[in-house]
């Protein structure tokens, strides 16, 4: 017997839910008992919580019984909450704000509404408050209980993030956690077993000849490993980057916990962040790097970041053989040479560069900012990154880093 969700009452639907919760985690390897599910739906009647990321802890505390069960509670907890229930129905009065969080604008725990898609406007997708009827509305309303988990992709595929409001913002930075990232292989120095190798293995093959009377009718071929190649990730922080630094901050910490890359920002000095961005539970991630570069939202340095980072870490092997990805509009207050210089250095050193400028989206724009003027001549791959999707373009260019020779130079829309 099914529920119509015009008709049903929110409570009702959501004791549904959690119990529907507690099946697909105990499927998932997670032993919850009947028991523990009881606990959690008491606990919820009782706490009334007012946003996912309580219902989250409230089922995290009374659902598992070890820390081996956080990864796989994590990825149920999203297919089931994230962008499905509007909490509005189960505050009592639909027309009520989400009451403010308490956690940093950067990326949220599993269950907070913001990496949901909920909004203190509206459900995930939408801009009207929930309860509330739309301009244009005829009388009926519209049904708010059960949302689809990818009503705004599209919308926000191509939008630009300088003119997204704070509710898409949040969108986007859960959206960001589905893009690849796959690093480019380099071929390592050590030798394996293949059939389709291109040396031979004498002493494999030798060995394997006892088997035939000392005839080497069997070959054993050996070619090298491909290893992922290290990526290095500098951005531009400074006054002129803010709307873009915060989603590039979101994709640093998504490089350094899957790739092992090492982060940087600059603005008027150069700040590492892999250590910082690395920490498990992202609220504390996020506000350590914060913490860790007071220049934020400063002036800009570019030629003097680069060189720092190139005498502090690059020179000792931190850049050689690396993909190094910029991330600036260009905008130099120092002495454009030296940009230049910086970059003539690290193109030696790299074995890829990628710079990402935002502002290469506009159609009338011509790289003459003294900065981006004379780094252009040392970058590989010139990318925009201003969108969701111009960010896929950022992940295949990192994927696809091959030579450097000007043959193998592009320029991506």
């Amino acid at each position: 017997m099914t529920t119509d969700v015009r008709t049903a009452d929110p409570d009702q639907i959501f004791v549904r839910v959690v119990s529907a919760f507690g099946h697909l985690l105990h499927s998932a390897g997670v032993p919850v008992t009947p028991e523990r599910s009881t606990r959690f739906g008491t606990s919820v009647a009782l706490a009334r919580p007012e946003t996912v990321e309580e219902v989250y802890w409230l089922g995290r505390v009374t659902l598992l019984t070890g820390h081996d069960q956080v990864e796989t509670y994590d990825r149920v907890f999203r297919q089931v909450f994230e962008g499905i229930i509007d909490f509005a129905d189960f505050r009592g009065d639909s027309n009520a704000p989400a009451p403010p969080s308490s956690t940093p604008s950067g990326d949220r725990s599993p269950g907070d509404p913001e990496r949901s898609g909920e909004t203190p406007t509206g459900p995930r997708g939408t801009s009207a408050t929930p309860g509330e009827k739309a301009e244009g509305d005829d009388g009926e309303e519209e049904d708010t209980s059960v949302l689809a988990a990818v009503s705004g992709d599209e919308r926000l595929g191509e939008r630009d993030f300088a003119v997204c409001t704070e509710e898409e913002l949040a969108l986007i930075k859960h959206l960001v956690d589905r893009l690849p990232l796959v690093p480019p292989p380099r071929t390592g120095r050590r030798l394996r077993r293949h059939p389709s190798g291109a040396r031979l293995d004498v002493r494999g093959t030798l060995r394997r000849s006892h088997r035939t009377a000392g005839d080497p009718v069997d070959l054993v071929l050996r070619k090298r490993t491909q290893r992922p190649r290290r990526v290095v990730l500098i951005a531009d922080v400074s006054g002129s980057m803010e709307p873009y630094a915060r989603i590039y901050l979101h994709l640093m910490r998504g490089a350094v916990k899957a790739l092992g890359a090492e982060a940087f920002v600059f603005a008027t000095r150069l700040t590492r962040l892999t250590r910082a961005l690395g920490l498990t539970h992202p609220d504390l991630a996020y506000r350590k790097a914060l913490t860790a570069a007071p220049d934020w939202s400063g002036g800009t340095r570019i030629g003097s970041a680069l060189a720092e980072f190139l005498d502090q870490f690059g020179r000792r092997g931190m850049a050689r053989g690396a993909v190094v990805v910029i991330v600036s509009d260009g905008w130099e207050v120092d002495r454009p040479e030296l940009v230049g210089e910086s970059m003539q250095r690290l193109s030696r050193l790299a074995h890829h560069v990628i710079w990402v400028n935002p502002r290469k989206a506009a159609e009338a724009y011509e790289p003459l900012v003294g900065g981006m003027a004379a780094a252009l001549p040392y970058v590989d791959t010139f990318v925009s990154g201003h969108s969701l999707k111009a960010l896929e373009d950022v992940m295949e260019a990192i994927r696809a880093a091959t030579d450097r020779s000007p043959a193998g130079r592009r320029v991506a829309a």
